[in-house]
């Protein structure tokens, strides 16, 4: 008989299902793995919370600039609406 026949080789999974759910090596382990996981989940929130705090920050500048832009067109509309007067006004006066 050879060496080979008379060792079995116990694959790493197989210890581990032989050690038991209750054993504290297996639960420990387990405990790293769902921490792990726990922690790539809130990075992915932060990361999240992140990029939608900067787009909200982009949609109210944005917002403020087009409110300001508003303002300013219906300054210059008033604007030329008053000069098409005074022309419509100093033209008839000149052709009188």
């Amino acid at each position: 008989m050879s060496l080979e026949n008379e060792v079995k080789i116990t694959p790493a999974k197989d210890i581990v299902e032989d050690r038991g759910a209750l054993d504290l090596t297996f639960l420990i382990e387990k405990h790293k793995r769902e921490i792990w996981e726990y922690k790539q989940k809130e990075s992915e929130w932060i990361k999240t919370e992140n990029l939608f705090k900067g787009s909200q920050k982009i949609i109210d500048e944005l917002s403020a600039k087009l409110v300001e832009q508003i303002r300013i067109i219906s300054e210059l509309r008033f604007d030329n609406q008053t000069y098409k007067q005074e022309i419509d006004k100093l033209l008839a006066e000149k052709n009188k």
